[in-house]
């Protein structure tokens, strides 16, 4: 048994999300008596909400995913790179995959949630997930193999086939890939001499409309009318149930019919999710699980019964208010945790989590998005994109981090056009006119970031879309 050098048994945490990472910094920078221990399997933070700028090469590695001996560097809290296998919520103690066994007088359950796939025969085998670095980075060279071998194939079929990428799911995530691949992929294959005509991209969902159901939805014609905008228009093949993916594509039905349809190329799954199946072994009563296993908590975010585990994020549901999975609802309950935490510490009452939506932000390809603030405001275009990088490099973990990807993010924004070629005097003066201009719309953003990060979080009354003209040819939003 490992013990502590304190009186006082650590309060170990497991998983570096937003939920255990930002409660771990929140606990140490407001003095916490009690040792703490992080425990991930990964030795990064994963900053998932930027996944897809990564994809596109609009951030570098080490903005997305910073090291957690950098982000924890002078405070006191103890990382260990590993996976916990098992957790005895009676005995208080948990093991890991390497055999370390902890005694632990508080527990935070910050797991997270892992790709789903609804039981869809080989998709776990033969689409693409997208949830953390090494998913990008294989994805990546896929498609860059794809395109390279079609540019050299004469093959009418074949060439076709190697340019079809299915995209499954129109919840945010599928929304920002297809969105992100119709920018992407001609300027790719352009490159390559290819005809950018040759290309097909199908984004692919069970319910008949895109962002049903989710936190976004009332961007649905919005969303539409720019995946139409593209640079290659996206296919909806809306309304179907995936069968099966296979390693040529995949097969679905349409609803209401019998007959079983193909895709032929790349499938890239961005639909649901499932339980880290650290969850089923915790022993707690069905009765205290929801109807997909995941654990109930109360308004505290303590678990059911044991008053001394905390639980929030993708790994629990708030039996009186469940929140959607979201990166901003798992940073402010990792906030609530740290402060639940310090009153028992102090011997004072509890307060439940108070949530405050601050709006949604999706990107919608290369330097577009939508920033829809307090569900009343909506920018878009570059504008919006640069609110949308500015506000999440902002919730980065700490103030170096947060700076340093900010200043690294602002630098490229500047000079991502710089060539070393010989200019005209007029080329110069259009690139210090842009620069100055890039310069004065990046620093409003990251302010309005700033301020997005802080200044909403209280709740406020909903109030009816309002929308900021960004572009002239823009349709009314509603």
């Amino acid at each position: 048994m490992i013990a502590s050098t304190s009186i006082a048994k650590p309060t170990v945490i497991v998983g570096g999300g937003f939920v255990g990472l930002f409660c771990a910094l929140h606990l140490r920078h407001r003095h916490y008596p009690a040792p703490i221990i992080l425990i991930d399997p990964k030795d990064r933070f994963i900053f998932r909400p930027l996944l897809f700028d990564f994809l596109s090469g609009e951030l570098s590695d080490e903005q997305v995913w910073p090291r957690y001996e950098e982000l924890l560097q002078g405070s006191e809290v103890e990382f260990i790179q590993d996976a916990v296998s098992a957790i005895d919520l009676v005995e208080r103690s948990l093991t890991t995959a390497q055999g370390l066994t902890f005694d632990y007088g508080h527990l935070v359950l910050g797991l997270g949630a892992t790709q789903g796939y609804f039981g869809t025969p080989g998709a776990a085998d033969y689409a693409f997930a997208f949830r953390d670095r090494d998913h990008v980075v294989k994805l990546e060279q896929h498609l860059r193999q794809r395109l390279q071998k079609a540019s050299q194939i004469h093959d009418r079929q074949q060439r076709r086939d190697l340019l079809t990428i299915a995209v499954v799911g129109a919840g945010p995530s599928g929304i920002e890939m297809v969105a992100l691949l119709a920018d992407w992929l001609p300027l790719h294959y352009g490159r390559l001499g290819g005809d950018p005509q040759d290309l097909r991209l199908i984004l692919v969902n069970r319910s008949p409309e895109i962002l049903k159901g989710d936190a976004n939805a009332s961007l649905h014609d919005l969303v539409l009318e720019e995946l139409q905008q593209r640079q290659m228009p996206v296919e909806l093949l809306l309304g179907v149930a995936v069968e099966a993916v296979t390693p040529e594509g995949l097969q679905y039905r349409r609803s209401g019919t019998d007959a079983l349809e193909q895709v032929r190329g790349t499938v890239i799954w961005t639909a649901g999710v499932s339980n880290n199946p650290l969850l089923s072994q915790l022993e707690i009563p069905a009765s205290d699980r929801d109807r997909h296993g995941m654990p109930y908590v109360l308004p505290t975010l303590q678990l059911l019964g044991y008053p001394e585990v905390f639980a929030a994020g993708d790994c629990a549901v708030v039996k009186e208010q469940p929140q959607p999975g979201l990166a901003q609802v798992a940073y402010q309950q990792g906030a609530a945790i740290a402060h639940n935490l310090l009153a028992l510490s102090h011997n004072q009452p509890l307060s439940p989590a108070k949530v405050s939506l601050r709006g949604t932000l999706m990107g919608l390809g290369i330097d577009n998005a939508v920033a829809n603030l307090l569900n009343r405001y909506r920018v878009t275009g570059k504008p919006g994109s640069l609110l949308r990088k500015a506000t999440y490099l902002e919730l980065l973990p700490t103030p170096l981090h947060n700076f340093k990807a900010t200043m690294d993010w602002l630098s490229d924004e500047l000079f991502q056009g710089h060539s070393d070629r010989p200019q005209t005097l007029e080329q110069r003066e259009a690139g210090i006119s842009r620069a100055i201009a890039i310069t004065i719309v990046s620093l409003v953003a990251i302010l309005g970031g700033f301020f997005a990060t802080r200044l909403l979080n209280e709740p406020r009354s909903p109030q009816p879309p309002q929308s900021i003209p960004t572009q002239p040819a823009a349709p009314p939003t509603p």
